[in-house]
């Protein structure tokens, strides 16, 4: 099992100091990942909550991390398919460059109809638009002169360089529904699960990858199952019906063992998720945040 952290981004704790602080020792105590989220916007009155009320960009956060950090990877789960891929490829393919290789690129379809509406994107044929862009992603990563003529996306002959080096980063891809999960088997080097997957079931979803995996001809074993894994630290006995990854430290580390044995391959601890957290006063977080990296280091 590689476990991660995801940096501060969300509320009052993600603060420029805070994020440094947290990927400096996250690498010192050997976490593999770090992890961030795209939310574009807040539409007034949503009744999302407060982790998405003030979220700074992943891709912007992760490079100035990258700079800071010198072997820990470099992750964001997810960015939605409603932005331009060629223009995302571009700046993935230089923050992989300037890492020295250490980016996964997750990507959703996005939910948010007011986030669609605002990049001027259709909410239609989500999920073959998601796979066009996975398609143009590539062909700019690899392809000597670019070329693509799809129902969604269309790139005259150019040369799109540098390319990514060494090599262009894995792409995950989220999903819960049947047809996103064997969309992840046939296109993806991983699935990511969502903040609201129910880790009790997690098992099921990635037989399914794996029966999608199969039926493609690709190997399971290369395949990733990262967990968003939306950590809450709580008192022993505290109040309500236990869920994975909630409790006290011990609890949280028999649930990541009990992930692995499910067939996750990748967890990462997310304390953006946790309503307490993004809410209380960033000091406050900030030393919460450091007891939880420490107990729960691989």
């Amino acid at each position: 099992m590689r476990v991660g952290f995801a940096v501060p981004q969300s509320g009052p704790w993600a603060t420029p100091e805070n994020m440094r602080r947290v990927a400096a020792r996250a690498e010192e105590l050997g976490y593999r990942e770090l992890w961030t989220f795209q939310r574009l916007l807040y539409p007034v009155g949503h009744p999302m909550g407060p982790t998405y009320r003030s979220v700074h960009d992943p891709v912007v956060t992760l490079a100035h991390l990258s700079g800071v950090t010198s072997e820990i990877g470099l992750g964001v789960a997810v960015i939605n398919t409603y932005v331009q891929p060629v223009v995302l490829a571009k700046q993935l393919a230089t923050l992989q460059t300037l890492s020295g290789g250490r980016l996964t690129a997750g990507l959703g379809l996005g939910w948010l109809p007011e986030e669609f509406e605002a990049t001027g994107t259709s909410s239609e044929r989500r999920g073959r638009r998601g796979e066009e862009f996975v398609e143009v992603l590539r062909k700019a990563w690899a392809d000597d002169v670019v070329e693509h003529d799809g129902d969604f996306f269309r790139v005259p002959p150019s040369h799109i360089d540098p390319k990514p080096l060494p090599g262009p980063p894995p792409i995950l891809l989220g999903g819960t529904a049947e047809v996103a999960l064997r969309r992840a088997g046939r296109l993806a080097d991983g699935w990511v699960s969502s903040s609201r997957e129910d880790l009790s079931a997690i098992a099921g979803r990635i037989e399914l990858i794996k029966r999608s995996l199969a039926e493609s001809g690709r190997d399971a074993a290369a395949f990733r199952f990262v967990c968003r894994g939306v950590t809450q630290v709580r008192p022993a006995g505290h109040d309500g019906e236990r869920r994975p990854l909630t409790g006290t430290f011990e609890e949280i580390r028999r649930d990541v063992d009990e992930l692995a044995a499910a067939g996750v391959t990748d967890v990462f601890h997310d304390l953006n998720f946790d309503r307490e957290f993004v809410a209380t006063e960033a000091k406050d977080a900030m030393r919460r945040a450091e007891e939880a990296l420490e107990a729960l280091a691989p």
